[in-house]
């Protein structure tokens, strides 16, 4: 588990799948990915944001304890409720993501793994600042939202049509 501060963000990792230790940028990535994302919605200061990087096994378990869907899936975002802890000190709350679905995606979409960890990092921040892509509306909004910060870190964006 690692803790690190982005302009006083507390960030804690946890890394529970030991195949995301090929990744041996991760830290830096979640620095960049999150800093980058905070540009566009900042969040109060001295928040608080937690990273789980697990399996599609946990993630499965996660996905259907939490949204009645029994598969995994890239990531998932679980903002804090109005809870006291949350009134002393702001957490945004928990992104998980999901190395083999993830490493999948990456593969199939022919771009590295960092990038579209990056992405779905960013993606998942984006939710718990409330965003979200249940109509076309919302999703139109997001995806620029993501596009935006990715082509800051000069990442392509993931939802052209020529995208690989």
């Amino acid at each position: 588990m690692a803790t690190f501060s982005v302009d006083n963000i507390d960030i804690d990792t946890d890394i529970r799948d030991a195949q995301w230790q090929i990744m041996s940028e991760l830290n830096a990535l979640v620095k960049a990915a999150v800093s980058a994302a905070m540009s566009e919605h900042m969040p109060q200061p001295f928040s608080e944001i937690s990273l789980l990087f697990t399996s599609d096994e946990h993630m499965r378990n996660l996905n259907r304890d939490y949204r009645e869907q029994d598969k995994s899936t890239n990531v998932l975002s679980f903002p804090t409720q109005n809870t006291v802890c949350a009134l002393v000190l702001p957490v945004l709350g928990d992104i998980v993501l999901a190395f083999e679905t993830i490493e999948r995606e990456a593969n199939e979409r022919g771009i590295s793994l960092a990038d579209h960890t990056t992405h779905l990092i960013i993606h998942g921040y984006l939710h718990l600042q409330g965003l979200d892509h249940q109509n076309n509306e919302e999703a139109e909004a997001m995806e620029a939202l993501e596009i935006n910060v990715l082509e800051h870190l000069g990442i392509a964006n993931p939802y052209a049509k020529d995208a690989s």
